[in-house]
């Protein structure tokens, strides 16, 4: 699997640079440089505040009475894009250290697991109700584009798809198991208990109400990015209508969610505004140039915050490797009943 996301990913920058190399590396630095610093950092800052929309959402989940503040879900949460945006990892891989992430401030290994995958999934219908209005937009705007049926029987298929995973998070144990494994790690060998995951699943949808606001916020969210990429089109220079934006974003992210296992989307996501783009009058340098921004404020916001993650973790590594050292009776309470054993 770690073989076929190396070859993806190589795939991916191969596609990437011959794009840019065909379309001329002076226009697409041309388009992006247009931005200037200040405009960059609007960029940065908006998806700042999207990514704190987005923990809001997560935190919506959770009963009062975890008392967990809304900037411990939004450095989750940007650990979760951030390891899903630029490390060579699918977006399951970003989803498992998010939980991660939630853990090492004091929520439990279950419940960072269960409330992951029910804010995934409630991203996930807010993200198809995002991409059937930018389908509409579309096929109002472009009726004769090829794009609209097979996106429409897309649409048709990822809510089917949609629907299966809340039934298997009621029902399917086994599919589940492999799903908590994922966002478990190691933690599935410490004694946690799928039994629990499950019952926290239930929990959390036994409070509907809260579990369609997260939808809410994250359909909000949704309209957010559009939004921001309307905001970097202008500030680039390329002023175009905002549903003409709602349309491009939400059928790009539409085919990000199918093509998951791409690290990163790289080729894809350049590949796919080009075609969109293409469809609204936009030329490829620009929407390339706007690929590469969009990548650029991913890594500028995203290698702070796993840099900080990491030192944490390696914080925490050597504070058990020297309680271990001080007080090594567990691993002598092990040998002494091996011996026993034997």
């Amino acid at each position: 699997m770690r073989r076929l996301a190396v070859l993806l990913l190589v795939a991916g920058l191969g596609v990437v640079t011959l794009l840019v190399l065909r379309q001329g590396i002076g226009a697409v630095w041309h388009a992006l440089t247009a931005i200037g610093w200040w405009g960059f950092a609007l960029i940065c800052l908006s998806h700042l505040v999207l990514i704190g929309l987005m923990g809001w959402a997560w935190q919506i989940l959770l009963p009062r009475d975890q008392g967990l503040p809304l900037r411990f879900f939004f450095w989750a949460r940007l650990v979760r894009d951030s390891g899903a945006e630029i490390l060579p990892l699918s977006q399951l891989g970003g989803f498992a250290m998010g939980a991660r992430a939630a853990t090492l401030f004091g929520m439990s290994g279950t419940l960072a697991a269960a409330s992951t995958v029910v804010d995934v999934t409630m991203e996930m219908f807010a993200q198809l109700a995002f991409t059937a209005l930018g389908l509409c937009l579309l096929a109002q705007a472009r009726p004769e584009a090829p794009l609209v049926m097979p996106s429409g029987v897309a649409v048709l298929a990822m809510l089917a798809a949609a629907i299966t995973f809340v039934a298997v998070q009621r029902r399917g144990l086994s599919l589940l198991e492999r799903i908590t494994g994922h966002l478990l790690g190691d933690w599935a060998k410490t004694g946690l208990s799928l039994g629990i995951v499950e019952q926290e699943i239930r929990a959390i949808y036994a409070r509907p109400a809260r579990a369609i606001l997260c939808m809410a916020v994250h359909l909000v969210c949704w309209l957010g990015t559009a939004l921001e990429t309307w905001l970097a089109l202008w500030l680039m220079g390329f002023p175009i209508h905002v549903t003409a934006v709602l349309a491009i974003e939400s059928l790009l992210y539409a085919a990000r969610s199918v093509a998951f296992a791409v690290p990163n989307a790289l080729g894809l996501q350049e590949g796919a505004y080009i075609l969109l783009g293409g469809l609204f009058g936009l030329a490829p340098e620009t929407v390339l140039a706007l690929s590469l921004l969009k990548r650029g404020r991913d890594l500028t916001i995203g290698a702070p915050a796993l840099l900080f993650w990491q030192s944490i973790e390696a914080r925490r590594a050597l504070s058990a490797k020297a309680a271990a050292a001080r007080d090594p009776s567990p691993r002598r309470l092990d040998a002494a009943s091996l011996i026993d054993r034997r």
